[in-house]
């Protein structure tokens, strides 16, 4: 990959900034972040997803962020190669405008549970826009599907990656 962007650099004589910007200018620009909420108690995050899990068929079809809802399903996974079905993967939220939003609870953290809050938004246009003004509806609008402040007390991820 580094020969490949040395290439890229040499032949064009531009920064890297300006190769991304180009790109973005040309192809659209996907904005992507991940928020993490740590140390919830386990009950009340299982019983938030599921009753975020139970909303789920009455999400088809409705507006969300600006969007239309395409997709709202907890994700099973087939493995291409043994066809090995992993359900149950994350719960998702798929718009028209082609952004998503995934939810999970991950056992990696230290103490109590971890939610993981996936978003990603792509964008034709306004691709200088700073991600969190982009994101930020979005995440809106997942703590409020989710009911956070009821059921765990937040608001505010822990981290954001």
């Amino acid at each position: 990959a580094i020969l490949c962007w040395l290439a890229i650099l040499t032949t064009t004589g531009q920064s890297v900034a300006e190769v991304i910007q180009r790109h973005w200018q040309r192809f659209g620009r996907s904005y992507y972040q991940r928020y993490d909420y740590e140390e919830l108690d386990s009950q009340r995050a299982k019983d938030m997803l599921d009753a975020l899990e139970k909303k789920l068929p009455s999400l088809t079809g409705s507006s969300l962020a600006g969007s239309s809802v395409q997709l709202a399903d907890n994700f099973s996974y087939t493995d291409p190669v043994d066809g090995t079905v992993s359900t149950r993967q994350g719960i998702r939220i798929v718009l028209a405008d082609g952004s998503r939003l995934v939810t999970r609870l991950s056992g990696t953290g230290t103490e109590g549970a971890t939610l993981r809050l996936y978003v990603e938004c792509f964008r034709r246009d306004a691709v200088n826009d700073p991600i969190d003004r982009v994101l930020t509806p979005y995440v809106d609008v997942a703590i409020r599907l989710l009911d956070l402040p009821t059921y765990c007390g937040r608001d505010k991820a822990t981290v954001i990656t």
